[in-house]
């Protein structure tokens, strides 16, 4: 089979509903399992009505209401008023919004998070697979919850690769059009978990991994995967090839266009990621897979925005040896902190963090009983892979360098 994933963008109003369609019509549709997020901002907009939830009761109303206007006016560019049935279908799926937000009694943000954000998933999928039939392009809708089966890490949850696999092979069938959510996944206890921000990537390629599938296509507003983010650096240009080990390298380093988790499974059973824009569906675009690691080979240039940078020294002026950086680094898990750059001297060391879970005052709190603790929050990261002397230079232009690291296919910039 060939695993089709569909972010956000490509369906954030009726209009992308349809050239969704029209991609399936040119790519043709025999042996697809297509893994659709939700629609446009939908994942932002559940989150705000999980923070009402916590933060304010009375303006939960309003903050889902908002989400079922989104979707309201989608449906009605989709399909005629008489075709009730899946306006019926949706209504449905926000009741159950509705009643677990009534019902639940546990104080646990991410448990809610998770319950409470899937919807936009779920109401996507309902969506897109009645407008397909309604198309003439006959699908097969699933929940997969009942596939993708993860601990109760919410908000980031792990996979259970044997029941996952068992459930995948039992309960799927080669030949058919299926549509399905990015995304989540369940506990034993069925209740639902999600798979982290843009996770929806990460379950393609479980599901490739366990189908054995012929390849995933990820289809994005961009030609393929480019050497630079649009949206930050100009001139960006198109990488035709790129090596398993080389976009995990950028993956890790933050490359938005490929999830970090979504390779490794890939490359387990060397299955090809081809990355192509929805908006020209036939032009090649990018393809990762076994082979050279980049071609072209230009420096590629990724931006990690408003992270924390600390500097931490110790209060007598001994050496941080092993003991205390494993101390150190137990404490960033504790606090779940992502680290994203780390350099150490003999009596300091200097950690570039993402604070995605808010908690860094509580971490900074413990720190300063330990150590002297300089931080600058609101900094960017940025990496060069394959980098060169003018690269670097115009990237520091105007900026305040205030930690730099350099290897032999990397440098590493956090400035402000």
């Amino acid at each position: 089979m060939r695993i089709f994933k569909f972010g956000g963008a490509s369906v954030k109003d009726a209009e992308g509903v349809k050239n969704l369609v029209k991609v399936l019509q040119e790519t043709g549709h025999k042996d697809t399992f297509l893994v659709i997020s939700a629609m446009g901002k939908t994942t932002n907009a559940m989150e705000e009505v999980v923070n009402a939830y916590f933060n304010d009761k009375s303006a939960v109303a309003n903050a889902l209401h908002e989400v079922v206007e989104f979707h309201q006016e989608i449906l009605e560019g989709l399909f005629p008023s008489s075709r009730k049935a899946v306006f019926k279908e949706v209504q449905e799926l926000f009741e159950e919004v509705r009643g677990f937000l009534a019902w639940n009694k546990s104080p646990k943000y991410s448990f809610v998070y998770d319950q409470v954000v899937c919807y936009g998933e779920l109401i996507s999928t309902a969506i897109v697979s009645a407008y397909l039939n309604d198309s003439g392009i006959s699908n097969t809708w699933l929940d997969i919850r009942n596939y993708i089966k993860t601990d109760n890490n919410y908000r980031d949850a792990g996979i259970d690769w044997e029941k996952t696999q068992e459930r995948v092979s039992k309960g799927l069938d080669q030949g058919k059009l299926y549509v399905s959510q990015g995304f989540i996944g369940s506990d034993e206890n069925n209740f639902t978990t999600t798979l982290g921000r843009e996770g929806s990537d990460y379950t393609a390629a479980i599901l490739a991994y366990c189908l054995n599938a012929h390849s995933v296509t990820i289809w994005k507003d961009v030609p393929g995967v480019l050497n630079a983010d649009p949206r930050y650096f100009q001139e960006s240009q198109l990488l035709h090839k790129i090596s398993y080990r080389e976009a995990i390298e950028l993956a890790f380093y933050g490359a938005s266009v490929i999830h970090p988790k979504t390779l490794q499974p890939l490359q387990r059973k060397e299955i090809p990621l081809l990355v192509k824009s929805f908006l020209n569906p036939k032009d090649p675009g990018t393809t990762v897979g076994k082979g050279e690691s980049i071609d072209p080979k230009i420096p590629c240039f990724i931006v990690k925005k408003n992270q924390v940078l600390m500097k931490l020294s110790s209060l007598d002026f001994s050496f941080i040896v092993e003991d205390s950086i494993g101390d150190l680094f137990k404490l960033l898990h504790d606090y779940k902190m992502k680290v994203d750059m780390i350099q150490n001297s003999a009596i300091s060391f200097s950690v570039c963090v993402d604070n995605k879970f808010g908690r860094l005052e509580e971490l900074l709190d413990h720190l300063k009983g330990k150590f002297k603790v300089v931080h600058h929050e609101g900094v960017s990261l940025y990496t060069i892979r394959h980098f060169d002397t003018q690269s670097i230079d115009t990237l520091q232009q105007g900026k305040e360098v205030l930690l730099e690291q350099r290897g032999k296919e990397t440098v590493q910039l956090v400035v402000k």
